[in-house]
């Protein structure tokens, strides 16, 4: 019973009274990792805007920016992490007491804390400066990536939502012969012009041209051209061929884009974890390095 109450004594007296966590080293660490991150960042973002041109074919892909921007990212993590967790392991006061196992736990949970704030830090503070620094690259890298075929597409989906009424009214009014529209001057052939494009808008929003609009489409191709009939009908298919392809292209490119978006996700989820094992290994390496040289320096005392 005495041995025990000897132990517990023991265990109480050489417990220490102070915290295992020094806040100011991890408040340095993450202020310095932040501010290596927006430097970065900074700079990411003018070697982004390099790569995106406004001509076509003369730029990098949605999928390339997408994928550089990510490992970018990955090496602004690397970076800013390191500078930020060796930081906070190499300014901590030393431990007295402690094993060495435990001064290892503590330092690396200091380098997680640093990289844990600096993140808060840079989202929270540093988000809508960073935003405005590469909202441009990425919006120039969107509008190469798109083309004109998404702005077809949207313009196209636009004008069937709000032309629907009109495309049904056209339909119910059509006159039985096109080529009196023609003969009844510019008015006529303002007519014409909005009833065709009515009749291509609701064809792309559907997917397809019904058989009687493809019909009229000829009519008033003729009536307007002098065309044969057969050349009116060609043209007519040319003219749907062009619209369909341009709803293809714009299609491919949304789901270039969809994909570019969830790589782009999963390699910035893989770099904050990266960032977070980085800072607590230079944590780790920090604080040995700290406690190696301060007794270096008392033994050579």
């Amino acid at each position: 019973m005495q041995s025990t109450l000897s132990a517990v004594d023991v265990s109480t007296s050489t417990e220490s009274s102070t915290t295992a966590v020094s806040w100011g080293p991890i408040i340095a660490g993450a202020l310095a990792a932040s501010t290596l991150t927006f430097i970065l960042m900074l700079v990411g973002s003018g070697l982004g805007l390099s790569m995106v041109s406004p001509w076509s074919g003369s730029g990098a892909s949605v999928t390339t920016f997408a994928v550089s921007t990510a490992i970018w990212l990955v090496i602004v993590q690397w970076l800013s992490s390191g500078v930020g967790g060796y930081l906070a392991g190499r300014l901590r006061t030393k431990w007295v007491g402690i094993h060495t196992d435990e001064v290892y736990f503590r330092d690396t949970a200091h380098g997680f804390l640093a990289w844990a704030l600096a993140t808060l830090l840079v989202v929270g503070v540093l988000g809508s400066a960073l935003s405005a620094a590469v909202g441009s690259g990425v919006q120039a890298a969107s509008t190469v990536a798109s083309g004109a075929a998404i702005g077809a597409s949207a313009n196209a989906g636009g004008a069937a939502a709000d032309n629907a009424t009109s495309y049904l009214a056209d339909s119910l009014l059509r006159p039985a012969d096109p080529s009196k529209l023609a003969a009844a001057g510019p008015d006529g052939d303002a007519v014409a012009v909005g009833q065709a494009s009515r009749i291509l808008v609701a064809s792309a929003a559907a997917g397809e041209i019904s058989a009687d609009d493809k019909t009229y489409l000829s009519q008033l191709v003729v009536a307007r051209t002098g065309l044969s009939e057969a050349d009116a009908k060609a043209r007519v298919d040319a003219l749907v061929a062009k619209v369909q392809d341009a709803k293809v292209k714009a299609q491919q490119a949304a789901d270039t884009a969809r994909k570019a978006s969830a790589t782009f996700a999963l390699l910035g989820a893989l770099s904050l974890v990266i960032g977070a094992f980085i800072a607590s290994a230079a944590a780790a390496l920090g604080g040995r390095q700290r406690d190696d040289e301060e007794a270096v320096f008392l033994t050579s005392r």
